[in-house]
């Protein structure tokens, strides 16, 4: 079976298919295929096996292995997810995540290597590097009794 290979630039797209997309200096709605390669493009949605990013930005990045640089994924999803000098408010992962030099909001992931990154909220088994996160167990704790106490309160003023 022969593999379908794309490659885009300059241009503006709906949706795009193939088992190979190499996209330049493009917009799109949708990429979708096995290797999904995104230099100075965007993109509503990226699925793939393997997503590459560089310079680009997307709402959604779903796959296997995802690889930002100097990129924007609002949502990413993935098995194993490389983000380098990038950004993503929410990112969710299966297995390993390494981050460099990035941000990003929540995390979720087994494994978590970390340099010279900050997170906001970071959930992972085995976290390792040099990682500033702002919400960790102790301030999350303070929180959760700070919240409750107001919560209670307004409770006990509600009745009287």
């Amino acid at each position: 079976m022969e593999k379908i290979e794309q490659e885009i630039e300059g241009k503006s797209l709906d949706i795009v298919e193939a088992d190979i997309l190499k996209i330049r200096q493009s917009t799109m709605r949708a990429a979708e295929g096995i290797h999904v390669e995104l230099q100075q493009s965007a993109a509503l949605t990226v699925d793939a096996d393997r997503a590459e990013m560089t310079q680009g930005g997307s709402v959604v990045v779903r796959g296997k292995n995802l690889s930002l640089n100097q990129s924007i994924g609002i949502i990413c999803c993935g098995d194993n997810t490389n983000m380098n000098l990038s950004f993503s408010p929410i990112s969710v992962n299966t297995g390993e995540v390494t981050i460099n030099k990035s941000a990003i909001g929540i995390m979720a992931s087994k494994d978590i290597q970390a340099n010279n990154s900050a997170t906001l909220f970071m959930i992972g088994r085995n976290i390792s590097g040099e990682v500033n996160t702002i919400i960790d167990w102790r301030s999350a704790l303070a929180f959760g009794i700070v919240a409750g106490g107001i919560y209670g309160l307004i409770q006990l003023l509600k009745k009287r």
